[in-house]
């Protein structure tokens, strides 16, 4: 059975760093893209960054390009997402998943991890 399960979350203030982690199951993690999604009150699921299978790309959209990173160890069948230099406009429940969950049937979302950024 597909599962994720992200932590790392919480509430930090404006500048400053969280790292999330996610841990997945289910599927062979090394095969696909992973990406971080994230939600936020009263908006869409939006995309937030991915990774090739072997972790050689990464994409980030723009509104988080230049303070967040994405990783992935495939040995812990898990991906990692450094957020520096927060904003409030991150506040969101982050998820992460495959970067094409109709494809490679992975549409059993976490339950996410809560990032608020305030002072």
């Amino acid at each position: 059975q597909v599962q994720f399960v992200e932590s790392g979350g919480g509430l930090v203030q404006p500048g400053g760093s969280l790292r999330l982690s996610c841990v997945a199951a289910g599927f062979i993690f090394s095969s696909p893209a992973m990406s971080w999604y994230r939600q936020a009150p009263g908006k869409e699921r939006e995309l937030v960054a991915t990774i090739t299978s072997d972790g050689s790309i990464t994409n980030y959209a723009d509104s988080v390009k230049g303070r967040f990173t994405i990783s992935r160890d495939n040995a812990k069948n898990t991906v990692y997402l450094q957020m520096n230099s927060l904003k409030p406009d991150d506040t969101a429940v982050y998820y992460c998943n495959t970067r094409l969950p109709t494809q490679w049937r992975t549409e059993n979302w976490g339950q996410g991890t809560q990032v608020t950024v305030s002072s």
